[in-house]
């Protein structure tokens, strides 16, 4: 799955306003969710009601469960083998419940492990039939003979269909157990859902699907963890003129008689986890390609106009290149006979790696480039790398339980850029994978609410917690951590350990099972490491955190320490390595790259002497900050201001971000972090600027109507405006756009930053722009990498006008990245009741940590679900906040103060 929610570069300063008000009511529905979820159970569906027989099971306010329906994880005395399942989506209102629903029926065959008379398997908000008098009919298998059903009911906590038998099932034996059910196709973007849309003039529905990670339940009955593989046979039956897709292609296409209905049936699949299936019936066109040398289909489907815009033509270009390229790296064909790619309407996530059809947001698939930016194009291009990659390692490889979620998700957050950067070469996309995942994930890794990459088993067993795991740690630092893996073993020796896994075919993978697979292919000569990569990676990822790496150039001296953000806060979480990393070290000194060194406790290299300057973590290919001792800051800050282009790029941007977060740890001095970026008025790429304007946005944010504000304001515009004035000389006074890729984001940055720091040009620029656009609604002059920056600024320095223009541009809006655009705009005025207009569906919140803990308390009974490390990580972040505005307004305020005079 992608990276769940997306913001482009410039939406995220217009969203400040809503950002803490949104974290506490997710918070806030999270808990209302875990509540009231089981109101609906027993919902009759177009007359058939929901079981309803009483569990025999003791007082659920017991504290450990006993019986085998009371824990989360299923028994380990039936597997599935295969499935055969029967849908029917109606796509209009059942005429008698007002609701759309599905019907279908489901036999799953599974082999006994263990002598049992239980059956147990996940179902969830789904009517059971009555079959010859009981819920569900089980049938004996190849001589074997089926006990009869004594008993049978819903565990509703647990997400269980539990069927007592009058006698056991033998192992070694297989038997097939029947179903026939209704559900709701309900709009909640789970398991089998609706999605809807607005095309020629009417309202259209698909039927579409999510089952990551504990969705499959609520589509039919079934075995749904990831290591209980099957073989589905998929049958869907859907109205005329629709088509059904799923995870093979379609093999039989027939009419059911005295219906106008077709029956399509679908090749089996390969062996493959629930949470990986999909099915989806719409109206949808396509486009279709193919792998260069294999007989693979590929097919992008979308709504018809977007399709007849050519707004799929861009994925469909890439994927091709691209899955050559995975092939070669995973030295593996393909798995499958065809690759389907899906944009949807309504979809939770950016995308999901169903096998063969890959459901995506229509941002993150559909490209427009009449109206859609760089950032969309890019956007694009990652996730369909991401889940690409997912084809192979996560599907062909799957992880054994959710607690190593992070081998999935951190893997494919890895290797994206590697496929995105086969497929657009010159966009030398790999130097972001520093700010999207880097810097991103050290925010949170940082904090002492953070928990480790892989966690214990037992410490993720309810959906809740399941669905927890879905975030920047095991997302953002498994990509970090793996890119580190690479860097010292080399990117050939990491290659070559994954094809070793993945020969493994359909195993279930625990990151053990990585690392054994990448020392069996350590043979490069010369390759010396100081222990095993299995001993190494366990300090990372079996604990939380990283360190900070001080190296003292006059002793030469290295020590490490665990990096907190709030040096008050307080750890309460044992790590079995007592916080210490084996940390591999890449440096140079005086420009001069030297041999990698490895650090464990304090250890040492060579002293720097002169005007020479240590400089360490090159290309940030380690997963950790570097301090230093004064003399060597003083050193960089001054190669910096002589001649900036000596040190690596990556690393100004380093120096840049590890500063800013050693004096929010305070380990530093808040002045010297300043000091890093008055070099910016010389600085013209991306990756650095783009690294000091996030963390310069936290001091704005921070001192937003406060003293310290107008001073600071000042001195970012004497930064800014040599950036904002070499954009306007090489794009011929703004009639141009730059070639290359990321300076046309860094073009962004200088329109942006220069309008809201007060650069009359800029203002000038931006409003003449909108006005344009506003004279002929018909013809938007305005570059689609600008719109986002052009629009928000043009109504912050605008009114009522400007408002209403872009309020009515956005109802008009067809392609979801403009009307995105539009709409984070809104928020930019700076007209109250404007401002109020656009906030009228929410309740704006204080900011002081006193709300956010006294939330907590008062709903400490309900409790906060999936929502609970959110609330724990912002009351966090908040305390800190307030402590370091309260400790550092004033040394920032004359600092900033001496360097405008």
């Amino acid at each position: 799955m992608a990276k769940g929610f997306y913001i482009s570069k410039n939406m995220g300063l217009a969203g400040l306003l809503m950002g803490a008000v949104a974290v506490v009511i997710i918070i806030a529905l999270a808990a209302v969710y875990d509540k009231e979820k089981t109101k609906n159970q027993n919902k009759p569906v177009d007359g058939v009601a929901m079981l309803t027989t009483a569990s025999p099971t003791t007082s659920s306010t017991l504290s450990t469960p006993k019986d085998p329906w009371e824990h989360y994880r299923l028994p380990d005395s039936l597997s599935p083998v295969s499935y055969n399942i029967t849908l029917w989506p109606r796509l209009v209102v059942n005429a008698s419940t007002g609701l759309y629903i599905f019907t279908g029926q489901s036999a799953v065959v599974f082999q006994c492990k263990k002598d049992t008379d239980l059956i147990v398997i996940h179902c969830n908000k789904l009517n059971l039939t009555l079959l010859n008098g009981h819920h569900a009919r089980l049938t004996g298998l190849d001589g074997a003979t089926a006990p009869t059903v004594k008993t049978s009911w819903l565990q509703v906590k647990t997400e269980y269909l539990v069927i007592q038998l009058n006698g056991k099932l033998t192992a070694g034996k297989s038997y097939r157990l029947s179903t026939d059910f209704q559900g709701e196709l309900a709009d909640d973007l789970k398991g089998f859902y609706r999605s809807e849309y607005t095309e020629d003039g009417g309202k259209k529905v698909v039927a579409t699907s999510q089952m990551q990670a504990t969705f499959a339940r609520k589509a039919f009955p079934c075995f749904d963890e990831p290591a209980m593989k099957a073989v589905f046979h998929i049958t869907l039956i859907h109205q005329r003129g629709t088509v059904a897709l799923s995870n093979g292609r379609d093999t039989v296409n027939s009419t059911i008689d005295g219906t106008e209905v077709t029956m399509t049936r679908f090749e089996p699949t390969k062996r493959m986890s629930t949470y990986l299936l999909a099915f989806i019936v719409s109206d949808f066109d396509h486009i279709t390609g193919s792998i260069e040398n294999n007989n693979v289909l590929v097919r992008i489907w979308a709504r018809r106009k977007a399709i007849a815009e050519g707004h799929g033509n861009y994925a469909l270009n890439v994927t091709g290149p691209m899955l050559n390229f995975f092939e070669r790296y995973y030295n593996a064909s393909y798995p499958l006979s065809k690759s389907d790619q899906i944009a949807l309407p309504d979809f939770n996530a950016g995308a999901m790696e169903n096998w063969g059809l890959i459901t995506y947001r229509e941002t993150a698939l559909l490209y427009d480039p009449a109206i859609s930016s760089v950032g969309n194009k890019e956007r694009v291009l990652t996730v369909v790398a991401h889940e690409l990659a997912h084809m192979w390692f996560g599907n062909l490889v799957t992880l054994r339980w959710w607690n190593d979620l992070w081998l999935n998700e951190g893997f494919a957050s890895y290797v994206e850029y590697l496929g995105a950067d086969y497929a657009e070469p010159t966009w030398n996309i790999k130097e972001q994978t520093i700010l999207n995942d880097v810097h991103k994930v050290f925010a949170v890794d940082a904090l002492a609410s953070s928990h480790p990459l892989s966690r214990k088993e037992e410490e993720v067993n309810q959906p809740d917690e399941i669905s927890e795991m879905f975030n920047t740690i095991s997302y953002s630092k498994g990509a970090a951590v793996l890119r580190m893996l690479s860097e010292f073993l080399t990117e050939p020796v990491f290659a070559r350990g994954l094809s070793y896994i993945n020969q493994r075919t359909h195993c279930e993978c625990s990151y053990s099972i990585l690392t054994r697979g990448l020392t069996a292919v350590l043979t490069t000569p010369g390759m010396s490491l100081p222990h095993t990569v299995h001993d190494i990676m366990n300090r990372w990822i079996l604990q939380m955190g990283f360190p900070v790496v001080t190296i003292d150039t006059a002793t030469g001296h290295i020590t490490q320490k665990h990096f907190l953000l709030d040096p008050d806060s307080v750890v309460d979480r044992p790590s079995p390595y007592n916080y210490t990393w084996l940390v591999p070290i890449k440096w140079m000194k005086g420009g001069v790259e030297r041999e990698q060194h490895w650090l464990l406790q304090e250890t040492g290299i060579s002293n720097a002497t002169g005007s020479e300057w240590v400089l360490a973590n090159l290309n940030v290919s380690g997963y950790y900050r570097v301090n230093y001792d004064m003399d060597n800051w003083e050193r960089l800050l001054n190669q910096l201001t002589t001649d900036h282009t000596v040190i690596p790029l990556i690393n100004r941007a380093q120096i840049v971000d590890d500063a800013f977060n050693l004096a929010r740890a305070k380990v530093i001095n808040t002045t010297l972090a300043l000091r890093t970026t008055r070099y910016l008025s010389q600085e013209r790429d991306y990756i650095p600027w783009e690294s000091a304007l996030r963390n310069l946005n936290y001091y704005i944010l921070m001192f937003d109507r406060g003293q310290a504000y107008g001073v600071l304001q000042g001195y970012l515009k004497m930064q800014i405006t040599p950036l904002f004035e070499y954009f306007r000389t090489i794009t011929v006074d703004w009639t141009r756009v730059p070639t290359g890729h990321n300076d046309q984001y860094n073009q962004i940055n200088a329109i942006s930053f220069a309008c809201r720091m007060g650069v009359e040009r800029c203002r000038v620029l931006t409003s003449d722009w909108f006005r344009e656009w506003m004279l002929n609604p018909d013809h938007n002059p305005i570059h689609p990498n600008l719109k986002t920056t052009v629009y928000c600024n043009a109504i912050a320095a605008g009114g009522v006008a400007e408002w209403d223009f872009a309020w009515q541009m956005f109802k008009n809006a067809t392609v979801a990245t403009e009307a995105a655009k539009l709409r984070s705009s809104l928020a930019c005025t700076k007209v109250p009741w404007l401002l109020n207009r656009t906030t009228s569906s929410c309740v704006l919140l204080k900011k002081r940590s006193g709300f956010l803990k006294q939330f907590k308390e008062d709903n400490a009974r309900v409790g906060f679900g999936s929502g609970t490390l959110a609330l724990e990580q912002a009351i966090e972040r908040t305390t800190a906040n307030i402590k370091w505005v309260a400790e550092n307004q004033e040394p920032v305020m004359k600092w900033l103060a001496n360097e405008c005079t």
